[in-house]
């Protein structure tokens, strides 16, 4: 006896990526803005301390000054699952089940996912790139000083720069990623079908 699946609305894949992507920014972005500020910290004069010593200081000196957390990875997220999920129905043969996709048709779900993910949070990406790397103190509205001075600087295209690289690394990515999640899906129903 075969199990049908329930096709699950746009609608409900988009909430439900979007509470992903409130998961996502909750465990990840953290660490993210203490990556990016270890990364680019200036190189101390001779005879001076770096301002961060590793990891943990920063991440004391940053939670005592803010909480920097950019909530760009909610639409996406959304943006992101809701196309996957949306495409596999579409690409799937009538009477036959999403989860039976050939891999050219996952490969194509997973990589359009994630042009759509990025074509949604390139700005807030670009905003939260400019900010963390900012010098303490320049943006003290936090991303709204940053979307003012780009766009009177730049204009609103300066919200999509490096939109090539984004996109050239997007559709691979992501295609290998969502294959690489059905073959794993698959061999884990083989292997432990209760689970």
């Amino acid at each position: 006896m075969s199990k049908q699946t329930q096709t699950i609305s746009p609608g409900k894949n988009f909430l439900a990526g979007g509470f992903g992507g409130v998961c996502l920014v909750f465990a990840g972005h953290p660490l993210d803005t203490i990556k990016v500020r270890l990364q680019t910290q200036p190189m101390p004069g001779p005879g001076q301390a770096p301002f961060y010593s590793g990891t943990f200081d920063c991440f004391k000196k940053t939670l005592a000054k803010e909480l920097s957390l950019c909530v760009s990875d909610v639409p996406a997220s959304g943006m992101y699952f809701m196309t996957y999920e949306w495409l596999k129905n579409l690409l799937t043969p009538e009477g036959k089940s999403p989860n039976e996709l050939s891999v050219p048709s996952v490969l194509f779900a997973g990589g359009m996912a994630g042009i759509f993910n990025w074509a949604v949070a390139i700005p807030p990406d670009v905003l939260k790139s400019r900010f963390q790397t900012a010098p303490e103190g320049k943006y003290p509205n936090g991303f709204r000083d940053v979307l003012r001075e780009l766009i009177r600087e730049e204009g609103v295209a300066s919200l999509y720069k490096g939109f090539n690289a984004v996109m050239l690394r997007a559709f691979p990515a992501n295609a290998a990623c969502f294959l690489g999640f059905e073959v794993a899906m698959k061999f884990l129903n083989w292997l432990a079908p209760n689970l």
